[in-house]
């Protein structure tokens, strides 16, 4: 079985932009390169993730990608996060994958032993469906085949994902490891992160020291 995480990464310019009344632009594109270090730092650090792909445009990123032996696949026109996804999926699967993990580069306290663990069962059910906090929205997707469900991320898309597993007829379950659930979109978001961070220590390290000079205790 060969897992692949697959990541959709914006234009460092263009993520954020519900941040830009507390920060300015060079600030925000400092924050989504630290984030996105600290995602790719940890998914490099699990035992059960084979290969990693970035489906972005950003140069940065790309960057980046390479610095943690990641695949980088173009995304020149930017359709959005669900399309994004999707096409790393399809990468994915020409290069042998039989699972795929959905997962954002805005969750920098992602724990790689907690990864492990959610991707320990992830052949049944075929789709596990990780919420953002508020419960509504969706931080990661376990597809077991990568085709059981298409990525719909954005509002509203637990529920999306939760009635395409029923129509599909997959099995799907709810997994909410702590690590996952907090992604970063507005400056309650960040205080939240902070404060994670600090608890979790050794996990983050580039947002945690980026956000204590941001971000009031």
């Amino acid at each position: 079985m060969t897992m692949i995480a697959v990541l959709p990464v914006k234009r460092f310019d263009a993520a954020k932009q519900r941040l830009a009344d507390a920060f300015d632009d060079a600030t925000r594109r400092a924050l989504v390169e630290a984030m996105l270090t600290d995602v790719l730092t940890a998914l490099r650090r699990t035992g059960r993730v084979d290969a990693v792909v970035l489906v972005t445009s950003e140069p940065r990123a790309q960057g980046l990608a390479h610095a943690h032996d990641a695949t980088v696949i173009a995304d020149p026109a930017q359709p959005g996060h669900s399309a994004a996804a999707g096409h790393g999926r399809a990468w994915a699967v020409e290069h042998g994958a039989t699972r795929v993990l959905l997962v954002p580069g805005d969750c920098p306290a992602l724990d790689p032993v907690e990864v492990d663990a959610l991707l320990a069962g992830a052949d049944d059910p075929a789709v596990v469906i990780v919420p953002d906090r508020h419960g509504s929205g969706t931080n990661a997707l376990v597809l077991a085949p990568p085709h059981a469900i298409d990525p719909s991320f954005g509002p509203g898309s637990r529920a999306r994902h939760e009635a395409a597993a029923a129509a599909s007829g997959a099995t799907w379950a709810i997994a909410q490891p702590p690590s996952l659930l907090l992604d970063v979109d507005t400056a309650e978001d960040l205080a939240l992160l902070r404060d994670a961070l600090a608890a979790r220590g050794s996990h983050g390290a580039h947002t945690h020291a980026l956000l204590d000079r941001l971000v009031a205790p």
